[in-house]
């Protein structure tokens, strides 16, 4: 298994140096086919929703799967296609931009365009907030996604090669695009959303885990974690966003708008409402705590198996 480790870890590092291909993207291409499936198979059941689900991730963890096998007996080549695509499903480095972007923005006093800005991280309407409000939104954001984008894809590698990977990916992916409760994607999008969710169940308490203790405050975020979490509508983003909460001496949380609609995300933390100037906090603890996860993938990578 060392050649997974060293695989994930290369992998870590292409996306911190290099960040997300600018062409050609496979996640991009994934969504790609998502979409074209999703017009074929689409009908208003879960059936069909399950069906959609299982092909979507079956392909992508077999792709991966072969690959794997594949390679096993050729080390270089094995740490290769395990590099690859680590770096292909990672998003540490672009979740940082966005947050530093927008932190330069608000610094400068340019609302109009943090607004533009903070719809490449969150769904809810830019157009009804203000700094406070924005450095909320990008907080909550860098929070939820250092788990989806960092800690659980490199939990997958770990445990299973690039078929995790691959598989942890394309999951995560439809439950972005169909995993929505309105109206349409109800019931075509609920085998997407509660899998997504049951594959994130130990990498969102691990990242929490990491937010205690790399945070400026463990207490803290012990606390918010325990009281708070079960406060947020998902079971995986409220133990983060509360943990970041509570190592950040902020409160997350509260009432959210997504296209019209009113959300209550719960109260997260003891401390005030975030400012611009928490952003960048927040975008270290999220660096940290991805270096937290890439030794604890190697480390679980390297425990031998029969």
């Amino acid at each position: 298994m060392k050649h997974r480790a060293l695989g994930l870890a290369l992998g870590y590092a292409a996306d911190q140096l290099v960040g997300d291909p600018q062409r050609w993207h496979p996640v991009s291409g994934f969504g790609k086919l998502a979409r074209a499936a999703e017009g074929r198979l689409y009908a208003d059941h879960r059936a069909a929703g399950v069906v959609f689900t299982s092909l979507l991730v079956g392909s992508a963890g077999a792709l991966g799967y072969v690959a794997d096998r594949a390679t096993r007996r050729r080390p270089v080549l094995s740490i290769a296609v395990t590099a690859l695509t680590t770096w292909t499903v990672l998003g540490g480095r672009s979740l940082g931009f966005e947050a530093r972007t927008i932190d330069a923005q608000l610094r400068d006093g340019d609302l109009a365009a943090a607004r533009r800005q903070v719809t490449h991280l969150v769904g809810r309407d830019p157009s009804r907030l203000d700094e406070n409000g924005i450095a909320r939104a990008t907080i909550e954001s860098v929070a939820e996604n250092t788990s989806d984008a960092v800690v659980a894809p490199l939990w997958w590698g770990a445990i299973l090669g690039p078929a995790g990977l691959l598989g942890y990916r394309a999951a995560n992916t439809l439950d972005a695009r169909v995993g929505h409760r309105t109206p349409r994607l109800e019931r075509f999008g609920w085998a997407s959303a509660r899998f997504d969710d049951l594959l994130n169940l130990v990498p969102a308490r691990l990242t929490a885990v990491l937010a205690v203790a790399l945070g400026d405050d463990g207490r803290g975020a012990i606390r918010a974690w325990r009281r708070d979490a079960r406060k947020h509508p998902s079971p995986n983003a409220g133990p983060v966003e509360a943990a970041f909460a509570g190592a950040l001496g902020i409160r997350l949380g509260g009432t959210n708008v997504y296209h019209g609609v009113v959300e209550d995300r719960g109260t997260l933390g003891d401390g005030p409402v975030p400012a611009p100037g928490d952003i960048g906090r927040t975008a270290r603890l999220a660096s940290k705590v991805g270096i937290g996860a890439v030794v604890a993938a190697v480390a679980v990578a390297l425990v031998p198996r029969r």
